[in-house]
């Protein structure tokens, strides 16, 4: 009866260890994605002044919000619902 109760505790705890190492990995990816994000926005409008100067039509304004829509999604499902994905795959464990 003890060898299944610490098996069990030693599944759990290795299903954490990989929601931790998922959470840690999508952080990761988005921090990445993030740095890309600022240096290519920054070369574009760099592109932008350099070529156009300051009196035409600011064209990376589109690009940089489009792309900034897709960093804001990223941001929350890295950092924001990772507790809700945990807390749903407890709900379906706990049902199974």
């Amino acid at each position: 009866m003890r060898f299944l109760y610490y098996q069990n505790v030693k599944n759990m705890k290795d299903e954490k260890d990989m929601l931790l190492w998922k959470q840690a990995k999508a952080r990761t990816e988005f921090k990445l994605h993030f740095s890309v994000y600022l240096l290519v926005s920054l070369m574009l409008w760099l592109i932008w002044f350099f070529t156009s100067g300051i009196h035409s039509h600011p064209w990376p304004i589109y690009p940089t919000f489009g792309w900034g829509i897709g960093i804001l999604s990223n941001y929350f499902t890295a950092y924001k619902f990772t507790s809700t994905a945990e807390k749903e795959y407890e709900k379906l464990k706990r049902q199974s």
